[in-house]
């Protein structure tokens, strides 16, 4: 039975699953986060949780721009805070813009199936 978002929202069924299928697509939706603009790890965190993805810990992020850094996907700038030690501030290089871009490739590719399936099961056009 497919229920509206709202009454998904309320069985905590939607939100119960999303983190399996997130897990697939979190790097890509910090990647284009952070390709609208310098920003640093916490801050990513906050626009996760205003755009509903409460669930994603800070940590989680940290990570994810950890392995960011590794695969050298982004640019690294320190600068001093006024809370501690100095924050990493986060924007995307060529490679991370490639990956960006084949991120949204395959979203576009597995949407469109996807969405075919849902509208005509699929059936050849």
């Amino acid at each position: 039975m497919v229920t509206n978002d709202n009454e998904q929202h309320k069985e905590g069924g939607l939100l119960n699953n999303l983190s399996e299928m997130l897990k697939g697509v979190l790097d890509g939706i910090v990647l284009e986060i952070i390709s609208r603009g310098e920003i640093y790890g916490y801050e990513i965190a906050r626009k996760l949780r205003a755009m509903g993805f409460d669930g994603i810990a800070e940590a989680t992020v940290y990570a994810l721009l950890l392995r960011f850094e590794k695969n050298r996907w982004v640019r690294v700038t320190k600068r001093p805070s006024e809370m501690g030690p100095p924050r990493k501030f986060y924007t995307l290089n060529e490679k991370g813009m490639e990956e960006l871009r084949n991120f949204w490739a395959r979203w576009n590719f597995l949407s469109d199936r996807l969405n075919k399936l849902r509208n005509d099961g699929g059936a050849s056009g």
